[in-house]
C-alpha cells in the first residue's frame, strides 16, 4: 500500500511539474548588437542578423566608434546618417495566442549628442502594443502585455526625425509565457481525478 501511495504521489508531482513547465517563459528574441559587423561600428548599417531596416537608416555605433555611451559595446543610433530616421523590423514573425503574457524589454541609452531636436521612437508589436518614447524615457524600458486575441506580428522600432542624431537603442529582449497547452491541462485534470479515486479506494480499504 505504501509503495502504491508513493507511486501516485510521484505521478501527481510529475504532472504538476509538466504544467509549470508549459507556462515557463520562452525567449523569442534577444539582441545587444555586439556581434554585428565583426564587433565594429558602421554608419547606415543594414546587415543585421535579427533585423531589417525597412525605411531610412540606422547607425551601428559604440565600441570605440562614435562611442557616446562607453561600456555598452555596440548599440544603434536610430536616426542614421542620411537625414532619414530608421525603422527597424524583426526578421522573425511571432505567433501569440490568447492568454499568453509577453514581456518586452529594451534600453534607451540616451540621445546622440549631435541631435538638434528631441527625437521620438514608436515601438510596436502589431495591434498588441504601441507606445512612443523620447529622451525622457532614458533607461531600461519594460512592458508586460496580456494577449487577448491570437495574432502574428513583427516587433518594430520606428524612429521619427531626420537630423542624423537620434535615440540610442540597445539590449532588446522579447519573451513569452504561453498559455498552457490543452493536453497539459487535460493531463492535470486526469491526475486530479486519479488522485481523488485513489483516496476513495484507500479510505474504503481502511474501513474494511
Amino acid at each position: 500500500m505504501k509503495k502504491l501511495l508513493l507511486t501516485t504521489s510521484f505521478f501527481l508531482g510529475f504532472i504538476s511539474f509538466s504544467s509549470l513547465q508549459a507556462e515557463a517563459s520562452v525567449i523569442l528574441l534577444q539582441d545587444n548588437f555586439d556581434s554585428e559587423n565583426g564587433g565594429s561600428g558602421a554608419l547606415n548599417y543594414n546587415s543585421f542578423v535579427n533585423w531589417d531596416v525597412t525605411d531610412g537608416t540606422v547607425d551601428l555605433i559604440g565600441n570605440g566608434s562614435f562611442d557616446f555611451f562607453p561600456g555598452n559595446g555596440l548599440y544603434l543610433d536610430m536616426d542614421g546618417t542620411s537625414a532619414n530616421a530608421g525603422t527597424l523590423q524583426s526578421k522573425s514573425v511571432f505567433n501569440f495566442n490568447t492568454g499568453d503574457t509577453i514581456t518586452l524589454m529594451f534600453d534607451i541609452l540616451g540621445q546622440n549628442p549631435g541631435a538638434t531636436s528631441n527625437n521620438t521612437m514608436t515601438v510596436s508589436l502589431g495591434s498588441l502594443f504601441s507606445e512612443t518614447f523620447d529622451i525622457n524615457n532614458t533607461g531600461t524600458i519594460t512592458r508586460t502585455i496580456d494577449v487577448t486575441t491570437d495574432i502574428t506580428t513583427n516587433l518594430i522600432f520606428n524612429h521619427a526625425g531626420g537630423d542624423n542624431g537620434g535615440l540610442v537603442l540597445d539590449n532588446v529582449k522579447l519573451e513569452n509565457a504561453p498559455v498552457p497547452e490543452p493536453l497539459t491541462i487535460l493531463g492535470a485534470g486526469t491526475a486530479i481525478a486519479f488522485g481523488t479515486g485513489f483516496k476513495r479506494k484507500l479510505a474504503k480499504a481502511k474501513k474494511q
